[in-house]
C-alpha cells in the first residue's frame, strides 16, 4: 500500500524543524542575557552628578554609643559608599527628598551654611525613587556637598524619621548630639543649632 505523500515527508522534516527551533531558542536566550528583570546598572552615573561633591573615603571606625546606625549607603554623585557609623563630627546631616516641599523651603539655609565652610555636611536623599531629579534638586538649590541615597529607609528606626526634612548634628566623637525634626525656619536657627550641637 502506498502512503499518502504528506505522511512520507514528515520524518524528513522533523529534524529540520527541531534544528530551527533550537537555533531560535539560542538566539532568544542570547538576546535576553543574564540580567534579572528590573535590575539597573550601577556603572551608569546619574545625569548631573558631577555638579555635586564626590563622597569621600572614610576610615573604618568602631560604632559609637549614641552614634549613627551601622549601615552603608551609596553616594548620590560619584565616590564610594559611606558607612554612617564611621562618620565623626562636627557634622551636619540633612535628610531630604526632591518631592518634599519643606525640604525646598529650608534649602537656602543649608546652602549658606555649606558656603560658609564652618562645619562638614552630608545630605541623605531619603525614600526617593528618582535619583536624577534628586541630583537636579541638590544642584539647583546649591546643596553641592556630598549626598548619599537611602531608598529603603535604612536609617528610619535609628533616627526616628517620620518623614523628611530632618537635620542631625554629630559631635566630634561621632555621637548624635541633637536631632531637629521638621523644617528649618531661618538661617539664625540653623546657625544656632550648629553652635550648640556640632562643635
Amino acid at each position: 500500500m502506498n502512503l499518502p505523500a504528506r505522511s512520507r515527508t514528515t520524518p524528513r522534516r522533523r529534524p529540520l524543524v527541531c534544528a530551527a527551533t533550537g537555533v531560535a531558542l539560542a538566539i532568544l536566550l542570547a538576546a535576553c542575557g543574564t540580567e534579572k528583570p528590573g535590575a539597573t546598572s550601577t556603572a551608569t552615573p546619574v545625569a548631573g552628578a558631577d555638579k555635586l561633591t564626590a563622597c569621600p573615603s572614610t576610615p573604618s571606625k568602631p560604632p559609637t554609643t549614641n552614634g549613627l546606625p551601622d549601615v552603608s549607603l551609596p553616594c548620590l554623585g560619584s565616590g564610594p559608599d559611606i558607612r554612617l557609623a564611621d562618620l565623626r563630627g562636627p557634622l551636619v546631616i540633612n535628610v531630604w527628598a526632591q518631592w518634599c516641599g519643606p525640604c525646598r523651603d529650608e534649602a537656602p539655609y543649608l546652602a549658606e551654611l555649606a558656603k560658609a565652610g564652618t562645619v562638614k555636611m552630608l545630605g541623605i536623599d531619603y525614600d526617593d525613587p528618582r535619583p536624577e531629579l534628586a541630583v537636579k534638586f541638590a544642584a539647583d538649590e546649591g546643596l553641592t556637598y556630598p549626598h548619599v541615597v537611602d531608598r529603603d529607609k535604612a536609617i528610619q528606626r535609628a533616627l526616628k524619621i517620620g518623614g523628611p526634612p530632618l537635620t542631625a548634628f554629630i559631635d566630634s566623637d561621632g555621637a548624635v548630639a541633637f536631632v531637629h525634626r521638621g523644617v528649618l525656619t531661618s538661617q539664625q536657627q540653623l546657625d544656632q543649632l550648629v553652635e550648640e550641637h556640632a562643635r
